[in-house]
């Protein structure tokens, strides 16, 4: 290692979080060593950072990595301006054999010091915060503030959680171990016996184009912190947030004396479809992927050669039967309803309202007053243009512009979408949440409410019972998959139906949330992001099931 990073100092530096992460884990309490509020960072970093952000665009973002035939980039931001940012485009034939070479002596460098590594890696992405977060916001479409917090610390999160992870099932086997079997009166048979965790070998991450750090930081620790080189293919329309990453990686693992090869970026020529040559090359042994079922599902049936864990489409259901707060429940949803367009795979599409109409604090309220009264409560929350645009942000792609168009010809609209202008950004598209009304007893209904919709609208469907919302949101589970599962219930009955359906279906519960945390959100270190058990995605983040087969265990036996 060189002398600025060796394993001593970065294990002084880092072991002491790594033992907080490992803790949190056990415990599931909550805990963060990198802070959400920008002031935390500094009085010049907000300054520093869009000064970082600004600098970048207009140029070349050169890796020094082997392999490049070209240079690529066309993003232009969802608030508008183009980025102007290239990157090199690789010649994998070359890319892909240095990154194989370079794994012998990461994966010698064992668990600890793979760890620290990755650790440090996260510290310095933490410093840029501010830098990422303007990256993530043009790119994704994210308002600010939830790019700096979800696109940083969040992220950064998520990735220590994995290094965590990745170090409890490396070392769960000691490194060594001496054997002795009793043989009666002759002498007992000895072994000396040496294990090793062994990386798979490269690592593909496919990244999304609404959360590029969030959902693709849990895979790049978890498979670098095991041994293995990551190639990070990021979306095409969001690049830099991840190509920053890549950046800051190769330079932590060249000042620690490792081939900076074993983190490498593959920008992709528009309609190269990189992704799928990628995913069937025999050197990749490792895909995280988040995105589409078709593309999901394509890569789980095509990509024999490798582990792949997927996040893809679901139906999120919220069955509402009844609550103590029904100010508070309205207030929640609509936040949830809301936050990032609805552009997130976490947000509540169908709310399962019995025809009847639900008890509440504040009376008996029809279905038709529950509908109305949770529009009432959008229009309140975004009622301001500046507090519209601060939780809305930007519509990321055309194709949820259409869905929020087209929501008119599925049913009854209860709310139309309005259209926010964004002074500061006038070429972005802002628009509020579509909410409409079905009936769960119309089978005409049931094609909308059993497909994804992607962005911000959801579905007001009208049941006979509770107990139909309950079986509907099981068979919604169990056909089409949900990250997300939501109810208001002062039924301990009702209760205890939702909860049987979703611990059968496996398929993550919030119950009764009126404040502060909202059903679209789970905290690192303690919080479950999908269960890996339903259709919606085949591993969770994070678990030791996420991070486990990402490595092997080989032996080596000699007579002691």
């Amino acid at each position: 290692m060189a002398a600025d990073l060796t394993a001593v100092t970065l294990i002084e530096k880092h072991r002491p979080t790594l033992d907080q992460a490992l803790e949190a884990i056990r415990t599931r309490a909550y805990w963060s060593p990198h802070p959400e509020h920008p002031k935390a960072y500094g009085e010049s970093a907000p300054g520093d950072g869009q000064a970082a952000f600004e600098a970048l665009r207009g140029k070349r973002l050169g890796l020094d990595q082997p392999g490049t035939d070209g240079w690529v980039g066309d993003e232009v931001s969802p608030y508008g301006p183009e980025l102007g940012v290239e990157y090199p485009h690789p010649d994998v034939d070359v890319l892909l054999p240095a990154m194989r070479a370079a794994m012998p002596s990461w994966r010698d460098a064992g668990p600890e010091v793979r760890a620290m590594v990755c650790l440090e890696i996260l510290s310095r992405i933490n410093a840029r915060t501010h830098e990422f977060a303007h990256a993530v916001m043009h790119t994704s479409g994210q308002a600010f503030m939830m790019a700096f917090q979800a696109g940083g610390p969040h992220a950064q999160d998520r990735g220590l959680e994995a290094v965590a992870y990745a170090y409890v099932e490396q070392v769960r086997t000691p490194d060594a171990a001496d054997w002795s079997k009793p043989q009666g009166k002759r002498d007992p048979i000895n072994l000396s016996k040496q294990f090793t965790a062994v990386p798979r070998g490269i690592s593909l991450l496919i990244g999304c184009n609404t959360f590029p750090t969030w959902n693709g930081y849990p895979g790049l620790f978890a498979s670098l912190a095991t041994g293995n080189a990551v190639l990070v293919k990021p979306h095409p329309r969001a690049v830099l947030p991840l190509a920053l990453t890549v950046a800051v990686a190769r330079e932590v693992l060249a000042e620690a004396g490792f081939d900076p090869n074993l983190v490498a970026l593959a920008t992709e020529r528009s309609g190269e479809g990189l992704a799928k040559t990628l995913a069937v090359r025999p050197e990749i042994k490792i895909i995280d992927y988040t995105g589409s079922t078709a593309f999901g599902d394509w890569l789980e049936a095509n990509a024999r050669q490798a582990q792949v864990y997927t996040e893809k489409a679901g139906v999120n259901t919220v069955v509402i039967d009844s609550t103590d707060d029904y100010k508070g429940m309205l207030g929640n949803l609509a936040f949830s309803l809301s936050l990032y367009s609805g552009q997130m795979c976490t947000t509540p599409q169908n709310l399962l309202i019995p025809r009847e109409g639900i008890g509440t604090d504040a009376g008996h309220k029809s279905y038709d007053e529950v509908v109305t009264d949770l529009a009432g409560a959008v229009q309140g929350l975004l009622g301001d243009d500046a507090r519209a645009n601060a939780l809305l942000g930007a519509i990321v792609n055309p194709q949820v512009r259409e869905r929020i168009e087209s929501a008119g010809g599925i049913g009854e609209v209860a709310l139309a979408s309005r259209t926010v202008q964004n002074p500061e950004f006038p070429e972005a598209t802002v628009r509020t949440p579509v909410i409409v009304k079905l009936d769960g007893a119309k089978p005409d209904d049931e094609a909308a409410y059993l497909s994804e919709c992607f962005g911000p609208v959801s579905f007001a469907v009208a049941m006979d019972s509770a107990s139909d919302a309950v079986e509907l949101l099981r068979r919604t589970v169990r056909e089409k998959g949900a990250m997300t599962v939501g109810a208001y219930t002062t039924s301990s009955e009702v209760e205890q139906q939702v909860e049987q359906a979703c611990l059968e279906e496996c398929a993550q519960l919030s119950l009764n949330l009126t404040g502060g945390v909202y059903v679209n959100q789970t905290a690192a270190f303690s919080d479950f992001h999908g269960s890996g058990g339903n259709p919606a995605a085949n591993s969770a983040l994070c678990d030791g099931a996420f991070v486990a087969n990402r490595f092997r265990t080989v032996e080596v036996r000699r007579p002691a």
